[in-house]
């Protein structure tokens, strides 16, 4: 019985499988039918999906709060102070800066790329005895890192520059954020209006298993970030490494993303790194820099305080990875692994396998 149990289990798992990769497939044929209508959705809602991600960070605090009979209100204003007016006074302090050192790295990029050049130059010479089909190929490939290179680099320019000059989506957030987080309940109760009485406790039993798993590895990676961020400033700065702020921030948000996310975050600093200085030595110690933060990061900080949450297989998480970058870029890596919780939680409670019964 438990064999076919087992077995049944493994039939939903590949059909919903199936059904998920033909459901891709076909919104990646279909994009360019629907890809205005996204991105005018997208940038409709992406102030609520900011602010329902601030309020269901900080709601668990206020809830902590409320078991020490602390006045709902009052627990929401304290927080809502304390986040916001930190959160305003790192802009304050660091904003400045990071645009400073944009605009450093745009001036002598023409200096970078000459170094870049003779540096392959060079690569050209060592290999001379090689055949001229192998530099063909060579080539190639050198244009294509080139050319991702320069889309990613352009995506993440204009999306940088987007995101500071949103300042009506700015505004907007601390006050959505106050409304979710006063009227937590309210909401809460309305959204339960729309589901049949004979599924209010499961979709219940759902949600507070995908709050369990989700809410804990989001909190979790955010703090390990932070880590990533702080520890990476502060080496880069003994090593006197040049952009030393905005390499730590590329740090802690790629550090978001599983597997791939340190090797991306790396990739920036050791090309500034080579092209400011051009010494191996300042190379070898910006890697030996990131390996250790790697490891304290991978093998203390991780299992502690993000832990168990997401038990999903890592060839599942990097097949993930991959389609969401493939699909969506940097923001479909970032959102690969929640999405992926997602629809595990939900497949494993509203599909009633035997086995979990």
């Amino acid at each position: 019985m438990i064999h076919q149990d087992r077995r049944y289990r493994y039939l939903i798992w590949i059909i919903f499988g199936i059904l998920t990769f033909l459901f891709i497939y076909l919104l990646v044929k279909t994009y360019p039918f629907y890809s205005e209508i996204f991105s005018f959705l997208w940038r409709l809602l992406i102030p609520f999906i900011i602010a329902s991600l601030i309020a269901y960070l900080l709601y668990p605090v206020i809830e902590k709060l409320d078991h020490y009979n602390i006045h709902r209100g009052i627990a929401i204003l304290f927080i809502y102070i304390l986040f916001f007016g930190g959160v305003g006074f790192l802009i304050y302090r660091i904003y400045p800066q990071v645009i400073h050192q944009v605009r450093d790295l745009t001036n002598n990029f023409p200096l970078f790329m000459d170094m870049y050049r003779n540096s392959i130059q060079q690569v050209y010479n060592f290999t001379s005895f090689l055949p001229e089909n192998v530099h063909d190929k060579m080539d190639d490939i050198i244009l294509g890192i080139e050319n991702s290179l320069d889309i990613l680099l352009s995506k993440l320019i204009s999306g940088f520059t987007r995101i500071f000059d949103m300042v009506i989506v700015i505004t907007v957030i601390p006050v959505l954020v106050f409304y979710f987080l006063k009227d937590y309940d309210k909401m809460k109760n309305f959204v339960k209006g729309f589901i049949p009485h004979k599924f209010v406790g499961k979709t219940s039993e759902v949600i507070h298993a995908i709050d369990d798993s989700l809410g804990k590895y989001i909190r979790g990676q955010l703090i390990v970030c932070l880590f990533v961020s702080i520890t990476s400033m502060l080496i880069f700065k003994l090593l006197d490494l040049e952009y030393a702020l905005l390499l730590a921030i590329v740090m802690g948000i790629t550090n978001i993303i599983p597997y791939f996310g340190p090797i991306l975050g790396a990739i920036p600093a050791v090309i500034i790194a080579y092209t400011t200085t051009g010494q191996i030595k300042l190379i070898f110690f910006v890697l030996i820099g990131i390996l250790v933060i790697q490891i304290i990061e991978g093998n203390l900080l991780s299992p502690y305080i993000v832990g168990k949450s997401v038990a999903i297989h890592p060839v599942a998480i990097i097949f993930a990875l991959l389609l969401g970058g493939e699909l969506f870029g940097v923001i479909g890596l970032i959102f690969a692994v929640p999405l992926l919780t997602i629809g595990k939680v939900i497949v494993n409670h509203v599909i009633a396998f035997p086995g979990n019964r």
